[in-house]
C-alpha cells in the first residue's frame, strides 16, 4: 500500500483554512480518493476536549492532530488538516512524524481576518473575553518555507483549492 499524505493548513482564524480545506476534500472525494478531514474545531470537541489555549495546551492539541494524521497517512489515506497551529516548532515536530507532509500557509492580514470573523472571536478577544487569542494577544509564527503559500486576499477559495490539487498531482500524491 502506498503512503498517503498530510495537507497541513495553517493560518490565523478567519484566513480561509477550513473553506479551502473543505473544497479540497470534496474534490478528492469526488475522485474516489481516500481522504479524511481533521478540522481544528472538531478535534477540540472530540479529541482534545478539556484543553485550553495556553501555549502548552495548543502544542498538545497540534501534536494530537499530527499523531492521528501520521497514523492515517501511513495507511494510505490523504489527510487534510485545518488548524491554526500557531507555533513553528510544533508544526516541525508534526512534519517529522508524518508521511508526505505538505505545509500550506493560508495567509490573510489580521485586519482582513477580523472583517471576515462571523463568530465574533476577534471582538471577544479585544474585550479580553478570550485570553491568548492568536493574532491578538498571542503570537502566530508564519511558516518559514511552506510548500504552498495561499494569499486569500489575492485569490478566491476555488483558485486556492485548485493550486493545492495541482501541487498534489505534480508530486504524484494523487492521480
Amino acid at each position: 500500500m502506498a503512503d498517503g499524505y498530510v495537507l497541513w493548513f495553517t493560518g490565523l482564524s478567519g484566513a480561509g483554512k477550513s473553506t479551502i480545506a473543505d473544497l479540497v476534500v470534496a474534490r478528492l472525494r469526488a475522485r474516489g480518493a481516500p481522504v479524511e478531514l481533521l478540522d481544528g474545531d472538531e478535534i477540540r470537541t472530540h479529541l482534545s476536549k478539556g484543553l485550553g489555549f495556553s501555549r502548552e495546551d495548543r502544542d498538545i492539541n497540534v501534536r494530537r492532530i499530527g499523531w492521528v494524521a501520521g497514523l492515517l497517512s501511513r495507511h494510505g489515506v490523504g489527510v487534510v488538516t485545518a488548524a491554526i497551529s500557531p507555533y513553528v516548532a510544533v508544526r516541525d515536530e508534526v512534519r517529522a512524524m508524518t508521511t508526505n507532509f505538505v505545509e500550506i500557509f493560508v495567509d490573510a492580514p489580521v485586519d482582513e481576518c477580523r472583517r471576515r470573523d462571523v463568530k465574533g472571536l476577534y471582538a471577544r478577544a479585544d474585550r479580553g473575553e478570550i485570553p491568548n487569542f492568536t493574532g491578538v494577544s498571542d503570537p502566530y509564527e508564519p511558516p518559514v518555507a511552506p510548500e504552498l503559500h495561499l494569499r486569500t486576499t489575492e485569490e478566491d477559495p476555488e483558485s486556492s483549492a485548485a493550486r493545492v490539487l495541482a501541487y498534489l498531482r505534480e508530486r504524484a500524491l494523487v492521480a
